[in-house]
């Protein structure tokens, strides 16, 4: 085999190394990307979750405190009433 013959041949196989590799190259860029779409979409997914929660715990939170005044205005109501019932009764009524 000639010199150059075995420089053609191995530059073949050169370009068909090249050549795989770079299939390679392209199938993990696409393999990266779609990682990175999934990951972005995961994340969305996640922090509108969160949002979600933090509204809830908000709504939560607004309806325990409403509940606890109305509970202060009542029992402040009934106060108000007993001691006016006790001082009537004192006073002769």
């Amino acid at each position: 085999m000639s010199g150059e013959a075995e420089a053609e041949m191995i530059a073949g196989q050169l370009r068909a190394a090249v050549s795989l590799l770079q299939a390679e190259l392209g199938r993990l860029e696409r393999e990266l990307e779609h990682q990175a779409q999934f990951n972005r979409h995961r994340l969305d997914s996640l922090e509108a979750a969160v949002k979600d929660h933090e509204q809830r715990i908000r709504a939560a939170t607004d309806g325990v405190t409403q509940f606890k005044v109305w509970s202060g205005l009542a029992t402040g109501g009934s106060w108000l009433v007993s001691a006016f019932a006790l001082l009537r009764s004192w006073f002769g009524g």
